[in-house]
């Protein structure tokens, strides 16, 4: 994607996109709501293959990445995302697991942040402007 598509200018700069990669259709909701409200564009993909496809076609800032998801897992969208860019793309893995070893494993995979569900839309927030800044 060119530069200047990106540049939907606000005060700070371009606005920084956001793909969301959920099967849950309320976290789905409320995310674009608050992230939405904070001045993020929002993509959504409702399954692993989606999520990596949109990746690749939007190039987006930032992924929040649902561990449990059908045709393709969480662990799988992260381990080719750290495959296949040069750069890194920022991740935030949110899961309603309560394993360590499943943290410990996407913190080996290079995940940013790793939020258990449920989880206070602040703590995401706060989270996602860190990773942004």
């Amino acid at each position: 994607m060119a530069a200047e598509d990106k540049l939907n200018e606000t005060d700070s700069g371009p606005t920084k996109r956001i793909l969301l990669v959920d099967d849950d259709a309320e976290i789905i909701e409320s995310l674009k709501f608050a992230l939405g409200a904070k001045g993020y564009e929002i993509l959504v993909a409702r399954d692993g293959n989606q999520g990596l496809a949109m990746a690749d076609r939007e190039d987006p800032d930032l992924v929040i990445l649902d561990m449990m998801m059908p045709k393709r897992s969480g662990f799988l969208v992260l381990e080719k995302l750290r495959q296949s860019r040069p750069v890194p793309i920022r991740v935030i893995m949110i899961t309603a697991n309560e394993g360590s070893r499943h943290k410990a494993y996407a913190e080996m995979l290079g995940v940013d942040d790793y939020i258990r569900k449920p989880f206070a839309m602040d703590r995401l927030i706060e989270s996602v402007n860190r990773l942004l800044a």
